[in-house]
């Protein structure tokens, strides 16, 4: 969590007005593309008071001089660049000022400036339903309906604009029994336009194809999900009461899920396709296999990538010893899978995996609400526990905090984790998410954890969701 800066609401002449980059980025991350972006440092993000035109000021980083661009939809809904101001500035404030005075003439030719271009003849709509009500996903039912969940209607909305169903199921998926799958899908597209890519999603596998200005990455992403019976119904994770059967729930039974998931893609060899061939290649995994419980499926995913258990406990002078011990197998009841993802023929293709405990619907509704969308009487205050750097702590740090705070702030990287495969064919440069926590093997057994700055990472969060009563 950050807090943000954010310009004030006071509309300026004309009816643009200053925004947030998190709002800027809801309506309009989604169309920038290629070269173009990696050549220009954003500075200041405007919106007209109807909503129909955007304004940004940027920097040249070549010469250093400033230039405003306006946005305005196309006919699906898509914000795209449709004029610019006549010269560049020497400063952002000359900038800015240019750039809302010259708002009131274009607002009022923008169907003009509306010519057909690429995009498809009408808006998508994840929305619009395509099956019958008894049919809906319940947390689709919830983000359909909920006034709690409007904020993330809202940014869905603006993202769903932008997003290439290749597979031509997407929305009846979304809408039903992949709602999870493809709710991460989203969210992988987000982290992915966040970190400065260009994505494209030309091919059927894998999900994405993101470049930045450092390379080309593929990207897969896939999900742990409930166990199933004979006839496909989902069953309920297993119950445990006592400690012993806690632990071997996360060391055991979790690891077994992600190996379900991740040995499955692994056959899948997407390495062998040309359009993959050279390339990173990572694997996005989230685990729903039981309510909640990305929350805490991340010590299992950690044991069974590295093959390594890790029991921490403080020496006689208070230092953190942590051992590690080489795990073989993981077993739950009849089934027992080899430990060691990253040690499995085949695995050198896959470069890391990533995950997120936040990546769930929770996330769009915080950042939904940061960005300005859904009803303002919603309430929300996150709970959770952050990573704590202090190398001899073997306890996260409790938080807690108000989502509708004026200094709260979330991105869509906050709380990425990214294991790198210590033999992998082909490294992931970390600078491709350069405000993840990347996770490294060392040859005792032991993980050395890195991130760039001071910035905070949660483990695990819980965010209740109010709606106070009129007065």
């Amino acid at each position: 969590m950050r807090c943000r800066s954010q310009a004030g609401s006071a509309l300026y002449p004309y009816g643009m007005h200053p925004i947030s980059l998190t709002r800027f980025n809801a309506l309009a991350a989604w169309c920038r593309f290629g070269p173009t972006m990696w050549i220009l440092e954003e500075v200041a993000w405007f919106e007209s008071g109807d909503g129909k035109l955007l304004g940004l000021v940027v920097r040249d980083r070549t010469d250093g001089d400033f230039l405003g661009i306006y946005l305005a939809k196309d006919r699906a809904e898509r914000f795209r660049q449709i004029s610019q101001t006549d010269v560049f500035f020497g400063t952002p404030e000359d900038t800015a000022a240019a750039l809302v005075a010259g708002a009131p003439a274009l607002s009022a030719c923008l169907e003009a400036e509306q010519q057909p271009g690429d995009e498809p003849l009408t808006a998508v709509d994840f929305f619009e339903l395509e099956v019958p009500c008894e049919r809906l996903h319940p947390s689709f039912a919830t983000l359909h309906n909920s006034e709690g969940f409007s904020p993330a209607r809202g940014l869905v909305g603006a993202m769903m604009r932008w997003y290439k169903d290749v597979d031509g199921n997407f929305i009846e998926q979304f809408q039903t029994i992949g709602f999870d799958a493809r709710l991460l899908e989203l969210y992988v597209y987000a982290l992915l336009v966040e970190n400065g890519f260009w994505v494209s999603r030309d091919h059927a596998a894998p999900d994405f194809l993101a470049e930045d200005i450092i390379g080309t990455i593929a990207v897969e992403v896939t999900t742990a999900n409930p166990t199933q019976d004979r006839q496909g119904n989902p069953q309920p994770p297993p119950e445990v009461t006592t400690a012993e059967e806690h632990r071997a729930y996360l060391k055991q039974y979790i690891p077994t899920k992600f190996a379900a998931t991740l040995t499955k893609k692994l056959g899948k060899e997407y390495w062998t396709q040309p359009h993959v061939a050279g390339k990173p290649l990572v694997f996005a995994i989230q685990d729903f296999h039981a309510p909640g419980s990305m929350t805490f499926a991340r010590t299992g995913l950690f044991s069974y990538l590295y093959g390594y258990d890790h029991e921490a406990h403080h020496d006689a002078d208070g230092k953190l010893v942590v051992v590690a011990t080489k795990v073989a197998e993981h077993r739950w009841g009849h089934k027992t899978v080899a430990s060691g993802f990253f040690d499995l023929p085949g695995a050198e293709h896959v470069s890391a995996v990533l995950f997120n405990t936040a990546a769930t619907l929770p996330k769009f509704n915080r950042i939904g609400y940061v960005a300005g969308f859904g009803s303002r009487r919603v309430r929300m205050i996150r709970h959770g526990t952050l990573w704590n750097p202090d190398p001899d702590a073997a306890e996260p740090i409790p938080f807690s905090v108000r989502v509708d705070d004026p200094d709260y702030d979330e991105s869509w990287t906050e709380g990425l984790d990214v294991f790198h495969n210590p033999h992998a064919a082909i490294p992931l440069n970390p600078e491709h998410f350069p405000a993840a926590v990347h996770h490294y093997l060392q040859p005792d057994g032991n993980i050395s954890s890195v991130q760039a700055g001071n910035i905070l990472h949660p483990l695990a969060s819980w965010t209740q969701i109010f709606i106070p009563a009129d007065a």
